[in-house]
């Protein structure tokens, strides 16, 4: 949600009555609620005509919405089904029907990271992956921070090696904060974990943690230790880098392999790029891709990885900041 979207929600919300203003914060993702109260606790004093503008723009848009979306597992299983076929439709319904009572691990979104933290410091390495792979991938690396040097490598390794959730495992996690799931059991897995889970968290660790953590997965299993490397930075992150970095990782990149990225990355990413780019530069470089045919998956994707070494290069240089906060800031 973006910094203006955050303001018009609260003044919407502002705009409302108190117990319909309640009834949208119950939909909110703890995220999200911080966000626009902090806005509403903000807002001190909101001109009528911008009142008047959110309210025509909230009817405008709610007028475009429909009843298509709800109640629609069942719609979405039966075309998953005759599109793939049971067994291939099962591991995708697996992945966005998922079953299970998660309401206790859910309370901990809302409780800040040394809270977490405190909460599970005496549980079993294998019990605070299980929660870790639950929360905001920041959230986590905000929790692993917190945690003892010899726990948060063995935890990350069992990140990166956990496949799935059994509903029993779900509902030892449930225990851990006093919840009790209810219901009954589904007869699959939750699809949580592995090797991009870890990364993921990894990433929004940074600096000096980020390599204690691998260095102890790596005497224990270097493959999984490269396995994390290899996924904690993606072409697709690089949105996530602010334009001074991005300008100084042009600087480094031929114009062959920026050309040949560029041609399987999206439209937001190349937009990106070329805003970085001086008029000249952005106007060669997109002649170059509309004329640039064809190419090889295998082409771009090798263009890519020689890309992310650089970037990885001037990160490890302080002219780029990955992932998060991190530890480390320019100065």
């Amino acid at each position: 949600m973006s910094d203006a979207g955050v303001d018009q929600g609260a003044i919407l919300l502002l705009s409302l009555g108190e117990e319909e203003a309640a009834e949208v914060f119950k939909h909110l993702s703890p995220k999200e609620a911080q966000k626009i109260g902090a806005a509403m606790a903000n807002l001190k004093t909101i001109s009528r005509e911008k009142v008047d503008d959110v309210l025509e723009k909230f009817h405008a848009e709610a007028g475009e919405q429909t009843s298509i979306g709800l109640d629609s597992d069942e719609y979405i299983r039966g075309v998953l089904n005759r599109a793939l076929g049971e067994e291939k439709a099962k591991f995708v319904l697996d992945r966005i029907l998922q079953g299970g009572d998660t309401s206790g691990i859910e309370s901990l979104k809302w409780m800040d990271a040394p809270s977490v933290a405190e909460l599970i410091k005496n549980e079993h390495p294998q019990i605070m992956a299980s929660i870790l792979v639950h929360l905001d991938r920041d959230h986590a690396a905000a929790i692993l921070n917190l945690m003892p040097d010899r726990v948060r490598g063995d935890v990350i390794m069992r990140i990166a090696t956990l496949d799935g959730i059994h509903p029993n495992a779900l509902r030892e996690l449930n225990e851990t904060i006093s919840k009790v799931l209810s219901g009954p059991d589904q007869v699959k897995k939750a699809a949580l974990g592995g090797v991009r889970t870890a990364a993921e968290i990894l990433n929004y660790v940074g600096g000096a943690s980020e390599t204690v953590i691998l260095d102890a997965v790596r005497t224990v299993d270097d493959g999984i230790a490269q396995g994390i490397m290899d996924e904690m930075f993606v072409f697709e992150n690089l949105m996530d880098i602010d334009d001074r970095g991005i300008q100084a990782m042009l600087k480094e990149v031929q114009s062959e392999s920026l050309v040949l990225s560029l041609k399987g990355a999206n439209p937001d990413l190349r937009d990106k790029i070329l805003r970085n780019m001086s008029s000249r530069a952005a106007e060669m470089l997109k002649e170059d891709l509309e004329s640039r045919g064809p190419v090889r998956l295998s082409e771009v994707e090798g263009a890519q990885k020689e890309m992310l070494k650089i970037v990885r290069r001037l990160a490890d240089e302080g002219q780029i900041v990955l992932g998060g906060s991190g530890d480390d800031t320019f100065v």
